[in-house]
């Protein structure tokens, strides 16, 4: 099968448009199909980056060739003889690491956002040639990507090639006068680049990043010893005001992350905001083994047309979620003490969601695609993250697996083993059989309860059995996210909401005084027993005030304004936080060592 040619080029930089050429050779007599991703692996969303086309024309030999719109993703050229291309302009503004992005100061792109598929040659080889902006400053531009060069130099514009279209789509490219450093680790250069007004400390970051990297090298290991499963990997950064995110690819990884985040030059303190990006990081580099070739059966292969369903997500992005910060503690990127702040924070941020007791993690990767990326004022109520209950379960599995002589890190290595390694996707039971069959034991009850049910996890017990103890506390406000023991007076009451600055309220929680009070969100506070309403008094109230009390509210609710009383609860116990026992037996602390490496 000859090769599908394409051509991408920043057609207008002011106008944020990409024209992209794809050429078929040997069109298909009755009428070339052409198809767009509707979605983009990692980002289990609908996404219809079909919206983005604002123009298609085609030709043949130097002559316009009709071609018309036949589904919403989807497009029939009239027969032709000869070569065969289909130009489409693609409006790129969206800021995200998921689909494509162009201004004067960056080009950015996702393959599945501005590469048409056409019917019938998914498998076929292509060709591509990034052609650069003629505008300044976008003249001085350099090329980032993982695709393999074809006649393009290094970082430099021109021809790249791909075996099929999986892979075309799997090596986002970023265009701009980025930053440049490398490191190596499990056998591959490591290539960073940062584009975006940030200053920060390079070597530092080189240092941190290849020992988290390697850490995961090691861990995988196996017959080849501690080898990456590529010889190049990219991680291209970012950096704005404010922004986080990140998508995996097969050899590189998308990260959008804000300028704080990144380690200050003469700073040797691992703050939150460092801390979290090299998270971000880690999370991503992870699942270049659980994902990206670790696979649920269900993306095996993927269809890019439509939905994937499977009920793996918690495992494929919760575990990762656990990885990804035990990566930085067994590193040596951070202590013990960070660590189990982080753990403290996934708990909290689980026990203060009361859709845990409504969805099972099953249901959430389930129903990933109509309401993970959805959230609304109900999210909490309804639903679970995938990721932080994953996690935790993810956790919960690895100390249980620890006390029956195995570990999770067992159980990732005999994935890789059976099913990384071979591209065989794992079977929606596939971890569950594997975790009892390492355990020696019937393990089906603790998914039945966990993964597929509702029961809160015993992670209390299993933490005490490895020398750490998990103790619950009231929220001390807002920005309390747990993790700490904490300090000052506690609040003796509770909302149950959160609101904005300007207190309205964002979110009612299920079972709370805000909710039995008949306020929903959307509702603007305004007095609270007589008295305007602030943000200090409603922390007054929480501090000072007795459960039973009753509080005479007045709020708009849109431009009506009404009046209720609100009867204060209990401040509920939902901010968790962790520490070594000093009292803990001997092989607990050995367990604990072990375990945090």
């Amino acid at each position: 099968m000859t090769p599908t040619r394409y051509r991408i080029a920043p057609r207008d930089v002011s106008a944020h448009l990409f024209e992209v050429d794809c050429t078929v050779d040997d069109p298909a007599a009755s009428g070339q199909r052409f198809v767009l991703p509707s979605w983009t692996p990692g980002s289990y969303l609908i996404r219809e980056f079909a919206r983005h086309v604002v123009a298609v024309r085609a030709s043949s030999g130097g002559r316009a060739v009709p071609i018309a719109k036949v589904a919403k993703d989807a497009w029939q050229a009239a027969p032709c003889a000869g070569p065969l291309t289909v130009t489409i302009d693609v409006y790129a503004y969206d800021l995200s690491v998921r689909t494509a992005y162009l201004d004067a100061t960056r080009g950015y792109f996702n393959g599945t956002s501005v590469f048409l598929c056409p019917e019938g040659r998914a498998h076929a080889p292509s060709t591509v040639e990034i052609v650069a902006p003629r505008e300044a400053p976008a003249a001085r531009w350099r090329v980032a990507t993982t695709l393999p060069r074809e006649g393009a130099a290094p970082w430099g514009f021109g021809s790249y090639g791909a075996r099929d279209y999986d892979e075309l789509v799997d090596h986002p490219v970023e265009m701009s006068e980025f930053a440049h450093f490398a490191f190596d680790a499990g056998g591959a250069t490591h290539d960073v680049v940062v584009s975006g007004r940030a200053t920060f400390d390079a070597p530092r970051l080189a240092r941190d990043l290849a020992r988290v990297c390697q850490w995961h090298c090691d861990l995988f290991g196996g017959a080849d010893g501690s080898r990456a499963p590529f010889d190049r990997y990219l991680f291209q950064v970012t950096a704005v005001g404010d922004g986080y995110g990140g998508l995996e690819h097969r050899a590189s990884t998308s990260l959008l992350c804000s300028r704080r985040d990144l380690p200050v030059p003469g700073v040797e303190r691992v703050g939150d905001d460092y801390r979290g990006f090299l998270g971000l990081a880690s999370h991503e580099y992870f699942h270049s083994w659980n994902v990206k070739r670790i696979k649920p059966a269900a993306f095996v292969p993927y269809d890019l047309a439509r939905e994937g369903y499977t009920r793996q997500l918690w495992a494929f992005e919760g575990i990762t979620s656990y990885y990804d910060d035990l990566a930085l503690v067994r590193s040596g990127v951070i202590d013990t003490g960070s660590y189990l702040e982080l753990l403290g924070r996934t708990a909290t941020a689980v026990l203060r969601t009361p859709g845990r007791r409504v969805q099972s993690l099953s249901d959430a990767s389930f129903d990933a695609w109509i309401k993970y990326y959805r959230p609304d004022e109900n999210t909490p109520n309804a639903g679970v993250s995938y990721y932080a209950k994953g996690a935790l379960v993810a956790l919960a599995l690895d100390l249980a697996l620890r006390l029956d002589g195995s570990s999770l890190d067992a159980l990732m290595r005999e994935l890789w083993r059976r099913h990384g390694r071979t591209g065989v996707g794992v079977p929606e039971d596939g971890i569950a059989r594997l975790a009892s069959e390492l355990a020696g034991r019937d393990l089906s009850g603790f998914f039945a309860a966990h993964v597929d049910g509702t029961d809160e996890l015993p992670l209390a017990e299993l933490l005490a059995s490895h020398g750490v103890t998990l103790a619950l506390r009231p929220s001390q406000g807002p920005r309390d996210r747990g993790g700490k023991r904490g300090s000052g007076d506690a609040p003796r009451t509770s909302l149950g909401a959160t609101w904005t600055g300007e207190l309205k309220l964002q979110h009612v929680f299920a079972g709370g005084a805000a909710q039995a009070a008949g306020l929903a969100a959307g509702d603007v506070l305004v007095a609270l027993d007589g008295l305007k309403a602030s943000s200090d008094r409603l922390d007054a109230q929480a501090r000072d005030g007795r459960p039973g009390d009753r509080v005479a509210v007045h709020a708009f609710r849109r431009d009506e304004l009404f009046e209720t009383t609100l009867e204060l609860f209990p401040a509920p116990e939902d901010t968790a936080w962790l520490a070594f026992d000093a009292t803990a037996a001997p092989d607990a602390i050995a367990r604990r060592e072990r375990w945090l490496g």
